[in-house]
C-alpha cells in the first residue's frame, strides 16, 4: 500500500501493481455472480440517518454529511426534521430501501449483486478500514422465499472465493432457529441478548460470555446450556443433529432449524465437499437474521476474522403491507485485499497492463511509432509509446523499469524484442500476437521457494 506523510489512516490507497490485484478480485467476483444469474445494482452513497439507524446497527459510527456553510442551527433543524444525511456503512440498509421503493419494477425472486465503497467511523486496525469496498449478493422474495436459496448463496460465494486463488476458505454455518429453539426449551426469554452474547465468543471467550449472559438475566444453568450448544461443530449432519438432540430440549422451531441445517450440510457435501461446516456458536449479532447465518474464514489466516458474513432475514424489508424476505452474504473485499497484500498471497505477472513499448527512432518519425501503437491497440494489445527518442538501450531500460515485456523497433522491417529472454524477431503490427499469457496481466499465487 502506498505510504506518504499525508496519509490518513483507514483510507487505503493501493499502488498500481496492487490495484491490478484488486481489479482482478473484483472482476472475478462480478463474473461469478453474473454466471449464477445475479444482476448488478448500485445505490447512492448517502441515506437519511434515520434510515441508517433503523435496523439494529446503532453502534456503528456513521459519517454525517454537511455543507461547510451549514451552521449548528441548520444541522439541528435537519436532525429534527429527519433530513440529516450520512454515508452508508453497509450495502444492506440501502438495498432494503431500494427494494421497498422499486418493488413494482422488480421481478421476484430478485437476485442482485452490489460492489461498492462503504464508510464506517471506527478505529482502523488490521483488515478494518474507515473506507472500504464490500461485495454483496442477495436473493429477495415477495411474501415468501424458498429455503434452497440459503444453500445457493453459500455455494455461489464459495465458488467465487475459490476462484480468487486464496488458500482454502471455509464457510461456517448455523441456523438462528436452533438457537431460538434451545432458548425456548430452556426457558430463556432474552433471546436477542443471548444471540448478541454468543456472537462474541471468539472475541472474548466463554468466561466473559457467561458473565454477559448472566448480566442480562440469564441464569447460570441456562448459560451452561447455551455454551454447551455453542461448542457443537462439524461437517457431518448426523453428528450435529445427535449432539443438539443430546442437550435434551425439543420444540417445533428447533426441529425446523435442525432440518434446514441438515439439508444445508448434505447439499454442500454433494456439491462442494469441505466448504460448509456447522458451527453453532455462529450467531451474528444483528437482530434481523431469522434463519441460516454464515461466517467465512481463510485457512491459515483465521486471525483476520470472518471475511464473508450474512444470513437469512424475513423482517428487514417491508412496506407495512408486504414483506420481502431475503438472504444475503457480504464480502469485505478491502479486508481480504489487505491480507493478500500483506502476506503476498497473490501477485500480478507484471506491474502494468502494457504489453508493448514502441520505441521512437527520432522525434520527426514519432508519427510512425504512434501508427504502430494504434494498429496494435486496435487488435486488443495494450501498447505505449516511448516518451523520448533516446538511444535504444535507454528505451529498453525504460520499458524494463515499468515491467513491460516487449519493445517494438520501427524500421524498414519492424522487429519486436522480448526483453526478458532477449529474443528479437521480425514482426508486422497487423498480425503479430504476444504469447497468450502475456496478453493480459495474470494474478496468481507466487511460486513457492524451492531450496536446491
Amino acid at each position: 500500500m502506498a505510504k506518504n506523510i499525508a496519509s490518513i489512516s483507514g483510507f487505503p490507497e493501493w499502488l498500481p501493481a496492487e490495484r491490478l490485484v484488486e481489479l482482478q478480485v473484483l472482476d472475478t467476483l462480478r463474473e461469478t455472480f453474473e454466471l449464477h444469474g445475479f444482476s448488478s445494482l448500485e445505490t447512492r452513497a448517502v441515506e437519511p440517518v434515520s434510515q441508517l439507524l433503523r435496523k439494529g446497527e446503532t453502534s456503528k459510527e456513521i459519517y454525517l454529511l454537511s455543507r461547510l456553510q451549514d451552521s449548528n442551527l441548520d444541522i439541528d433543524r435537519q436532525m429534527s426534521k429527519g433530513k440529516r444525511l450520512g454515508l452508508h456503512f453497509d450495502l444492506t440498509v440501502p438495498f432494503a430501501r431500494f427494494v421497498n421503493e422499486n418493488a413494482g419494477h422488480l421481478v421476484f425472486p430478485f437476485k442482485r449483486y452490489q460492489i461498492q465503497k462503504v464508510w464506517r467511523g471506527e478505529r482502523p486496525q488490521d483488515g478494518r478500514f474507515r473506507e472500504f469496498i464490500q461485495a454483496d449478493i442477495d436473493v429477495v422474495g415477495q411474501g415468501e422465499l424458498a429455503f434452497h436459496h440459503e444453500v445457493e448463496l453459500a455455494l455461489v460465494m464459495g465458488e467465487a472465493l475459490s476462484k480468487l486463488g486464496l488458500p482454502a476458505v471455509t464457510i461456517r454455518v448455523n441456523n438462528r432457529k436452533i438457537v431460538q429453539g434451545i432458548c425456548e426449551g430452556a426457558g430463556i426469554e432474552q433471546v436477542e441478548d443471548a444471540l448478541r452474547c454468543l456472537d462474541k465468543l471468539d472475541k472474548i471467550g466463554a468466561d466473559q460470555v457467561r458473565e454477559e449472559l448472566e448480566s442480562v438475566g440469564i441464569r447460570a444453568e441456562q448459560a451452561d446450556v447455551l455454551l454447551k450448544m455453542a461448542q457443537i461443530s462439524g461437517s457431518k449432519s448426523e453428528s450435529i443433529v445427535s449432539a443438539v438432540t443430546a442437550l435434551g430440549y425439543q420444540s417445533e422451531l428447533l426441529d425446523e432449524g435442525l432440518a434446514e441445517l441438515r439439508a444445508m450440510l448434505e447439499e454442500g457435501e454433494r456439491r462442494a465437499p469441505g466448504l460448509l461446516v456447522a458451527d453453532l456458536k455462529i450467531a451474528r449479532g444483528l437482530d434481523y437474521y431469522t434463519g441460516t447465518v454464515y461466517e467465512s474464514f481463510i485457512e491459515g489466516h483465521e486471525d483476520l476474522g470472518s471475511i464473508c458474513s450474512g444470513g437469512r432475514y424475513d423482517n428487514l424489508i417491508g412496506d407495512g403491507k408486504k414483506k420481502y424476505p431475503g438472504v444475503g452474504l457480504s464480502i469485505g473485499v478491502s479486508r481480504v485485499l489487505s491480507r493478500i497484500m500483506a502476506a503476498n498471497l497473490l501477485v500480478p505477472s507484471r506491474p502494468v497492463p502494457t504489453v508493448v513499448y514502441v520505441a521512437v527512432n527520432d522525434e520527426e518519425h514519432r508519427g510512425e511509432s504512434n501508427a504502430i501503437a494504434a494498429a496494435l491497440r486496435a487488435r486488443g494489445i495494450s501498447t505505449d509509446v516511448a516518451d523520448k527518442a533516446a538511444k535504444f538501450g535507454k528505451q529498453i531500460k525504460a520499458a524494463d523499469r515499468r515491467g513491460i515485456p516487449f519493445v517494438w523497433f520501427p524500421g524498414d522491417v519492424d522487429e519486436v524484442k522480448d526483453i526478458r529472454s532477449g529474443e528479437q524477431v521480425v514482426a508486422d503490427c497487423h498480425t503479430w500476437e504476444p504469447p497468450q499469457q502475456d496478453l493480459k496481466v495474470q494474478v496468481l499465487a507466487p511460486p513457492l521457494d524451492v531450496e536446491g
